[in-house]
């Protein structure tokens, strides 16, 4: 049996089911909002366990900033840049290799560190931006400089080539990166 209602009930009953729905959906946003996009705890613990990677071994030549000093708004966007040398003409799998490298340990750094950031990221989209760099200096030029802005900046060095092929600078609000890298070109 259908109910047949005149056109300003159906009305009234959208626009209340509607308000409804709304204010449901902001209720739910609000609280996933407070809980973190992941376990920190549960992936702090998994990062502890030693994972081999050719990331550089040696210590760092450029001391981190304080990784906890950046902090984006809610919906500020903020992206994380991989620059890739452009002089070794490395191929495709390499590259796509040791930027993932970069980013994961930029994720670790921190996650480690300042979690609400990774947090905020994730939120917007976890962008991921390939730009060209020209040289290893240019590489370890960028790094001081994310640095010395408190931004997490991390290389990867190919023991085959015996150099840095690859800077993750980020996660970070997207201006702030953009200080550092915005004059480079898209890979």
């Amino acid at each position: 049996m259908a109910l047949i209602l005149p056109a300003s009930e159906k009305l009234l009953v959208s626009v209340v089911l509607g308000s409804l729905s709304a204010t449901i959906g902001f209720y739910i946003g609000r609280c996933y909002r407070c809980s973190p996009f992941v376990n920190t705890e549960h992936v702090q613990n998994l990062l502890k366990e030693d994972t081999p990677h050719e990331e550089n071994d040696e210590a760092e030549a450029i001391p981190d900033g304080d990784l906890s000093s950046v902090s984006a708004s809610f919906l500020e966007p903020c992206k994380l840049v991989l620059v890739v040398r452009n002089d070794l003409k490395m191929s495709p799998g390499m590259i796509s290799t040791h930027c993932g490298q970069a980013t994961l340990a930029c994720y670790k750094a921190l996650l480690e560190k300042n979690a609400q950031l990774v947090r905020d990221w994730e939120r917007t989209g976890q962008a991921k931006i390939a730009l060209k760099g020209n040289s290893e200096e240019q590489l370890l030029e960028l790094e001081a400089m994310a640095k010395s802005l408190n931004l997490c900046a991390r290389s990867v060095q190919d023991k085959d080539l015996g150099t840095k092929t690859i800077l993750a600078i980020g996660p970070s609000p997207v201006p702030l990166v953009n200080q550092v890298t915005g004059k480079l070109r898209l890979l």
